[in-house]
């Protein structure tokens, strides 16, 4: 038996390092006793699989050079180094230089069983990369090294009772199979957690911060009962900020003692600490090389004399002037805190001592991964300028504004100092290009309006140009929209903004679910927006349109009564009844404020978002009426996995003049995907006298929404939530509206609390191809059934009271919609 494969892995590797010094020795030993020659013919002795010519590649050593025992003695080590052989010799001929090899055996086959936790690809293709896979050459130290690496692996998961051994089968032919067999056993759980030495504070203050945790009912989803290395380091530098910001300047850990139970399923950790006196700030003061004047550094400064010694104070001021600093061109600022303290006075005197280093530039800005983009639309968002001096907070801000373009994904930012030259860096943004351009369409039949076509087409890259252009086509044998707008949003090199859009929509048929009537409406429009801060744009813009509204006896009494009210309106008498006309052209003025400092355009984690607009019909239109909408979101980082965010829409018009209400194609719906979930799409807030949703004149929807953590990988095409919505339509203007049948009580749709509509649920959105889809499953929380009217024949039959029936709220739990806000 070969005494090296049945010792250890660390025995083996140095006794296989003893045998080729000693084999070293040997050969130079014996070509000691014999003088140096010229080697004029070499050949190799021993090869099975391996060729002779990656011996001779390998081999220092060629015909006509003279040798030594110091040549040969490199040479067999060169040959051995390959790893090709477990023996080299070289021995003389005459003058014939002789190697005789012996081969390591291939590999004929290889294969893992008993691993559970980690999947056998994820171990497979690392170990292939140093060799051990079919066909490649066996090394000894390689399958123990393997083996040491995979118990730490065990180790490192908290399963400490885990057993892996490697079995080596020798064949015919210098081949081995390889078998490495894996008990994992169980993972071992924190059982207890002991703090020594700690007076201030209770084992459950300071435990409740620590990321490790003795085992709850919980402990199975949040994996805290596991116990690793780098978790414990973290717990006690958590422990350390905890006293630190509290006064204990000199706080410390004096040991820490972790044991494992005999059976290897339980550990125990205790925790020795000295927490020191409680320390209060005597001075504070700036030292080194300001730059800067140290009035204009002191605001940042956020420890004083007379508060408690804070730690995190001290580092939030180091921090605050550094940033300062590159602000001015100190990219790499460094401000070092040192605590001076007086133990007999329990007092700390703190300098921050600066060190601006050189002020740096910015050479060249470059943008990778992307080529459907020209240069220039990325170049026109930059804050941060080729030649200026690098700004951290133009950089970042630079940044953003890249990722708050529609068509952009992902970008990260990196500088990289140009070579010998210290106070110069390249920038470059290396950009994850999203999707740019959505195109939907589909073709349908239905009884009413026989063949069905509709499609659509947003692009939000054009050409490569940054600008925007969507299409919007709806076909059918009773309804006709088509659309179309194009953006500009540098038309001028001041960022000014341009929207044109063209619109025509044709419904001819009384098929619409919200009201019973016809309209048709052609519209022009232009909308400016103009910056007047990195983060506030003003809008203005106009709109001209000229509508022709159409309903008759069999529509709702307040379509009816509408049509016959406004515009230039006309009545056309039948015997089945009345058709009443009405068509009018208007002209609104727009104007508004916008306030955008999310960190993306599409799936924002962080920032906020305002827009405030007001359409007013200029005096002399057909029809006058103002209305006036509010949008704003927040978005609160919970820490760095989940984020809060919160959305209001407010809506009110109101109509000016002669005109009665506002149009009803003006008027607010609410129910959905975009206001309440739960509740049908538009079906919320006040019913006209056929029992359709009319629209009100206010409107008021807030949503709350837990973001839910998810892959990183998902987090630019996926977003989950659980969420609360709340919400309703109001009439306020001179709309009448009524019960049902057969009395027709008036309903009064003013604004109540009471009425705003509630739910919960839980959604999600997917970014594909064809656009945004967005999922939801609510509960609503206060919705009204309808109740059934009672009509009494004549004669009344005795105990017969009519009685006028309500209208309910219609629900639906799953809600399916594409397109929308992010």
């Amino acid at each position: 038996m070969n005494l090296i494969a049945v010792l250890g892995g660390p025995v083996r590797s140095l006794a296989a390092g003893f045998l080729l010094v000693i084999c070293s020795l040997a050969t130079n030993g014996a070509f000691a006793q014999q003088e140096a020659f010229i080697v004029k013919s070499i050949r190799v002795e021993g090869l099975q699989r391996i060729a002779e010519g990656t011996v001779f590649n390998y081999l220092p050593v060629n015909i006509g050079d003279q040798v030594d025992a110091n040549r040969i003695r490199e040479a067999v080590r060169a040959v051995y180094g390959t790893g090709f052989f477990r023996d080299v010799e070289i021995r003389r001929d005459d003058s014939a230089l002789v190697v005789v090899v012996a081969e390591r055996p291939s590999i004929a086959d290889f294969a893992i069983t008993g691993n559970k936790d980690i999947k056998t690809e994820d171990l497979q293709e690392p170990l292939a990369r140093i060799g051990l896979k079919r066909g490649k050459t066996f090394s000894q130290s390689v399958l123990d090294e393997v083996e040491q690496s995979l118990t730490d692996q065990y180790f490192s998961r908290g399963k400490y009772a885990a057993s892996v051994k490697a079995e080596v089968k020798e064949l015919p032919d210098n081949k081995v199979d390889v078998a490495i067999t894996i008990k994992e056993g169980d993972r071992a759980r924190i059982r207890q957690i002991n703090l020594v030495g700690n007076r201030s504070f209770s084992d459950e203050d300071l435990l409740e911060r620590f990321e490790l945790k003795t085992p709850t009912w919980l402990s199975w989803l949040r994996q805290d009962d596991r116990y690793s290395r780098e978790a414990l380091s973290g717990d006690l530098e958590k422990l350390r900020s905890f006293y630190m910001d509290r006064g204990f300047a000199d706080f410390g850990v004096e040991s820490t003692q972790v044991a494992i139970s005999p059976d290897k399923r339980d550990i125990f950790i205790t925790i020795n600490l000295l927490e020191g006196e409680r320390y209060k700030v005597s001075d504070v003061r700036l030292g080194g090389d300001l730059v800067l004047q140290e009035a204009q550094l002191n605001p940042y400064v956020q420890v004083k004399p007379g508060q408690t010694y804070s730690q995190q104070l001290v580092t939030q001021s180091a921090d605050l002037i550094r940033l300062r600093l590159s602000e001015e061109g100190y990219a790499f600022a460094t401000v070092e805190p040192v605590s001076d303290l007086d133990r007999d006075a329990k007092t700390v005197a703190i300098t921050l001592y600066v060190e601006p280093k050189n002020r740096v530039y910015v050479r060249r800005i470059n943008f990778n991964g992307t080529a459907a983009v020209n240069d220039e639309v990325f170049r026109r968002e930059m804050r941060q300028l080729e030649d200026g001096y690098l700004s951290n907070s133009r950089l970042e801000r630079s940044k953003i504004r890249l990722q708050r373009l529609p068509y952009i994904e992902k970008v990260e930012a990196t500088t990289n100092p140009v070579p010998g030259t210290p106070d110069l860096v390249d920038l470059d943004f290396d950009i994850t290009e999203g999707l740019p351009g959505q195109f939907g369409g589909g073709v349908g039949y239905s009884a009413a309006q026989n063949l069905i076509l509709n499609a659509n087409f947003v692009h939000t890259n054009f050409l490569g140009t940054g600008n925007r252009i969507q299409a919007d086509v709806n076909t059918g044998q009773f309804r006709t929209v088509y659309g179309v707008s194009y953006t500009d949003p540098y038309t001028t090199i001041n960022e000014v903004s341009r929207t044109i859009s063209l619109a025509y929509r044709d419904i001819t048929a009384f098929t619409s679910e919200a009201s019973d009537f016809s309209t048709k409406t052609i519209s022009a429009s232009v909308e400016y927006s103009y910056p007047i801060t990195e983060f506030q744009r003003i809008i203005f813009g106009g709109t001209w349109q000229s509508a022709e509204l159409l309903s008759n006896s069999s529509s709702s009494l307040q379509a009816q009564d509408w049509v016959k009210s406004n515009g230039n309106s006309d009545t056309s008498i039948f015997s089945g009844g009345a058709i009443y006309t009405t068509d009018f052209d208007t002209f609104e003025l727009l104007g508004g404020w916008v306030y955008d400092s999310r960190n993306r355009g599409l799936f924002a984690d962080r920032g906020a978002r305002h827009r405030l607009v007001a359409n007013v019909t200029v005096p002399g239109s057909d029809v006058e009426y103002l209305t006036i909408n509010y949008n704003f979101q927040q978005y609160w980082p919970i820490n760095r996995w989940a984020t809060m965010l919160f959305n209001l829409d407010l809506g009110y018009g109101t109509a000016l003049g002669d005109t009665t209400s506002l149009p009803p194609y003006k008027n607010y719906f609410a129910g959905g995907p975009d206001t309440v979930r739960g509740f049908e799409e538009n079906s919320l807030g006040p019913i006209d006298t056929l029992g359709n949703p009319y629209g009100g004149d206010t409107l008021v929807a807030a949503q709350t929404e837990f973001l839910l953590p998810i892959p990183e990988k998902w987090q630019f095409k996926a977003r989950f939530s659980l969420f609360y919505d709340i919400g309703n339509v109001f009439s306020l203007g001179d709309v009448d509206f009524f019960d049902k049948p057969p009395g027709f009580a008036p309903i009064n749709y003013d604004f109540s609390p009471g009425q705003l509509k509630q739910s919960y649920g839980i959604a999600a959105q997917w970014l594909a191809p064809l656009g945004l889809f967005r999922f939801s499953y609510a509960f609503p929380v206060n919705s009204q059934s309808g109740t059934d009217s009672v009509f009494c024949s004549e004669p009344v039959p005795q105990g017969c009271v009519p009685t006028d029936g309500t209208y309910g709220d219609q629900t639906a739990r799953f809600q399916f919609s594409i397109g929308g806000a992010f």
